[in-house]
């Protein structure tokens, strides 16, 4: 019995000796998979801030810290073997200066680390210098400035953020540790919940002093944003009180416009003082603007001053074009519409004049009797400066209310002709054709009497005669259309030329030659030769 006892208490402990080892077997399996599990969370927390700024300026200076260190415990164990001289030392010496050249690459590859890591990432970007705002194209500037000022700002504001999510990882890291190390108490476990601890501690510190520097860079935006949108209020105001001047001028020039429409019928004329309005308006404007974004006006005018002296010696031509415009305009001596006949290097040119800018007057050609006995060329547009007003003969063949001028006809009749007769015949056709043209004109006259002293004002077609070497020549005077003299010119001639072949007592004289066929012949000494015609 006693050894059945024995036996049963024997196999009992082993029972439990087994047992209980299956237990703690099954125990630290179920330890390994829940630190397995925290790894794995450790690890997707790691992968998570991979690419966080914060965290690699902090390992590249941790890095560096090492490398440092690993540097200096290289020197010492260099200085140590140049001391020894055997051959082994020797070996190991080469291959310590190898580690040596290897340390010092990478150090000064991580240089920028040398100090503490948050310092550049902490700082701020300066703020770029406010634009000047002193016109209306500037506000645009300070806009895209404002813009930009915030989006830096927004930038800074993230970096922070993203500190501050680092932190809160690493936290979480730090619980995970510590949940390791309270299943699994050995040494490396508690280092690594150390050195997560620094950690934290390092970037709180660093995220402390970001936010403080982050509300004194944002009350400095905020001061620098209040500055440029004062400035671009002001810029505002003055462009819409220049706006308002500007319409007021508009507004004047159209009630100019709409008078002159009113009471100026002619065309012509109203071109002419349109185009005036506009320019004054112009000016005006522009003087408008110069006056309202110039700072020093006194110096402005001084440069101008002396820039204009300098310009008008240069360019003489072009001011007294201008000077000549102002002439043209303001004298009422030539208007758009007007038939004029200028004369340039002995070349006469007659058309109407379709366009008066401030440096020329432009015309164009028509045919004329000038064309007709000069130029032979018509359809031209020519250029004539307006300086041309002072130095050369420009003559206005419709000159205010006038619209007519004088042209004539001259026909040579033979020496025994009814001379009489003749003079009479010419004259009832000159009448008959200009008979309306001459009402014209004594209607213009009578206008142009208000504005000059005229004399004569006899516009009736006028016939005089004369005796020339081959003949009496009639030239009749007439009134006739300032835009159409050939027109009339051709039909009184074709009337004149019928009616005179009509008649047997009036023949047309002209240049003749007398060949005596008989004497010709004959060599007839010179004192013979009858020397009368």
């Amino acid at each position: 019995m006693l050894r059945a006892l024995l036996f049963f208490l024997l196999f009992s402990g082993t029972t439990l000796l087994a047992l209980n080892e299956e237990i703690n077997n099954d125990i630290n399996e179920s330890v390994e998979l829940k630190i397995s599990a925290v790894n794995e969370h450790i690890i997707d927390i790691k992968m998570d801030l991979k690419n966080n700024i914060w965290l690699i300026g902090y390992e590249n200076y941790n890095t560096y810290q090492d490398l440092i260190q690993e540097l200096d415990i290289v020197d010492n164990s260099i200085q140590k073997l140049s001391i020894r001289r055997d051959q082994d030392s020797k070996e190991e010496l080469k291959n310590i200066l190898k580690e040596q050249d290897r340390l010092e690459k990478q150090i000064e590859l991580l240089t920028e680390y040398k100090n503490s890591p948050f310092l550049k990432i902490i700082k701020p970007s300066e703020l770029a210098i406010k634009p000047e705002i002193d016109n209306p194209l500037s506000v645009v500037t300070a806009y895209s400035y404002i813009k930009q000022i915030e989006q830096d700002r927004k930038n800074y504001k993230n970096k922070i953020d993203s500190l501050k999510y680092l932190i809160d990882k690493l936290k979480e890291q730090d619980e995970l540790l510590k949940e390791i190390y309270i299943l699994q108490p050995i040494p490396i476990n508690e280092e690594r919940f150390f050195i997560i601890s620094q950690d934290i501690l390092a970037f709180t510190s660093a995220y402390e002093l970001a936010k403080t520097t982050y509300d004194v860079y944002s009350k400095k935006v905020d001061r620098v944003r209040l500055e440029v949108s004062d400035s671009i209020a002001i810029q505002v105001k003055r462009a819409f009180n220049i706006g308002i001047f500007i319409l007021v001028v508009i507004g004047i020039s159209f009630i100019f416009k709409f008078i002159i429409k009113k009471y100026i019928k002619d065309n012509e004329r109203f071109y002419m003082a349109n185009k005036a309005i506009n320019l004054i308006n112009f000016t005006l404007i522009v003087l408008i603007l110069l006056f309202s974004y110039i700072e020093n006006v006194s110096y402005f005018v001084t440069v101008l001053g002396f820039a204009s002296a300098g310009i008008a010696i240069a360019m003489k031509d072009w001011f007294m074009s201008i000077l000549g415009w102002m002439v043209i305009v303001f004298g009422g001596s030539f208007h758009v519409g007007d038939r004029v006949k200028v004369q340039k290097d002995g070349l006469p040119y007659v058309g109407d004049i379709i366009d008066i800018s401030l440096l020329r007057i432009t015309i164009l050609e028509d045919i004329t009797l000038t064309s007709y006995m000069h130029n032979r060329r018509a359809g031209r547009v020519v250029f004539i400066p307006n300086n041309y007003v002072f130095t050369t003969l420009i003559a206005n063949y419709t000159h205010g209310t006038s619209r007519t001028v004088w042209d004539g006809i001259d026909i040579t009749i033979s020496f025994d002709s009814n001379h009489k007769k003749a003079i009479n015949l010419i004259k009832e056709i000159t009448k008959k054709y200009s008979k309306g043209y001459t009402n014209i004109a004594r209607r213009g006259l009578n206008q142009l009497r208000h504005q000059y002293s005229l004399k004569n004002t006899n516009v009736e077609p006028r016939i005089f005669s004369f005796l020339e070497p081959h003949g009496l020549t009639i030239s009749t005077w007439y009134m006739t259309n300032s835009y159409g003299t050939l027109m009339l010119r051709s039909t009184i001639s074709a009337d004149i030329l019928d009616t005179i072949n009509k008649e047997d007592d009036i023949k047309i004289a002209y240049p003749t030659q007398t060949v005596d066929i008989l004497h010709s012949t004959k060599r007839v000494p010179p004192e013979n030769i009858d020397k009368n015609p």
